[in-house]
C-alpha cells in the first residue's frame, strides 16, 4: 500500500555484483541520480569505516558480536564473508521498501546473490565486468586505497567472482562509463515494463475499462 493507502506494485529487487575496482559502485550511485523510485539497500558490516564514509550513508558498521546476533535472529535476507569481513543486508528494511513500490538495488557478491535467487527467484542478476583483467589490475592500483598483499588477493577473489557470471541474467562491461550506465538504466527501465512488474495498475486499467459505459454508437 502506498501512503495513501492505494495498493502499488511491488518494487523490483535488483542484485548489482561485480569484481571489487570495476566501477559498481559509482554506476550504481549515477543510475540512483538519474532515476525516480529506486534505492540501494545500505548493508551491515563489520570491517572498519573508511575516513570517506559515514555510518548509514555507505554501510551500518557494527561489531562483530552484534552481526552475529542479528544472524542468530534470521534479521538478514543474506550474509557473507568478504576479506575477513562480514556483509548482511537487512530483510525488513528491504521488505518495506519493495512493499511501497520501490525498487531496491542491492550491491553484494556471487554467495549473496545465490542467496537472494532462493527468497526472491524474480530477482534480476546484473553482472560487471571490466574491460580486461590488466584492466581491473591498473585500477585498484591507481585508486591507492590497498596495500599490494591485499591488491593481490582482490585479483584472486576477482576470479572466483568472475566464474560465477553465468548465474546473473545480464552482464554490462564498464569500458565506457557513459554507455554502461546507459545499459543500466535500460535494464531498469525494461524490467519496470514487463507485465508482472505493472500487476496491480494494469488490473486497475483493465477493470476501469470494464465498467465504461457503451460508446453513442453501439
Amino acid at each position: 500500500m502506498s501512503k495513501n493507502n492505494h495498493p502499488v506494485d511491488q518494487g523490483n529487487l535488483f542484485v548489482i555484483a561485480a569484481p571489487s575496482g570495476t566501477g559498481k559502485t559509482t554506476l550504481v550511485k549515477a543510475l540512483v541520480e538519474s532515476l525516480p523510485k529506486i534505492t540501494v539497500s545500505i548493508s551491515h558490516t563489520t570491517r572498519n569505516k573508511r575516513a570517506s564514509e559515514q555510518h548509514g550513508t555507505n554501510y551500518f558498521f557494527v561489531e562483530f558480536e552484534e552481526f552475529k546476533r542479528m544472524i542468530a535472529e534470521e534479521d538478514f535476507l543474506e550474509h557473507a564473508e568478504i576479506f575477513e569481513h562480514h556483509y548482511g543486508t537487512s530483510k525488513e528494511t528491504v521488505s518495506s521498501t519493495l512493499a511501497k513500490g520501490v525498487d531496491v538495488i542491492l550491491e553484494i557478491d556471487w554467495q549473496g546473490h545465490q542467496q537472494i535467487k532462493q527468497l526472491f527467484p524474480d530477482a534480476i542478476g546484473i553482472f560487471i565486468l571490466p574491460p580486461s583483467f590488466e584492466d581491473l589490475r591498473s585500477r585498484l592500483i591507481k585508486r591507492n586505497q590497498d596495500h599490494p598483499e591485499i591488491i593481490k588477493k582482490r585479483l584472486t577473489d576477482a576470479k572466483e567472482t568472475i566464474s560465477h557470471l553465468q548465474e546473473f541474467d545480464y552482464v554490462i562491461i564498464n569500458d565506457d562509463f557513459s554507455r554502461a550506465l546507459v545499459d543500466l538504466k535500460i535494464i531498469v527501465e525494461a524490467t519496470r515494463l514487463k507485465r508482472t512488474s505493472q500487476h496491480v495498475r494494469l488490473t486497475q486499467m483493465v477493470q476501469s475499462i470494464s465498467i465504461l459505459p457503451p460508446a453513442a454508437d453501439e
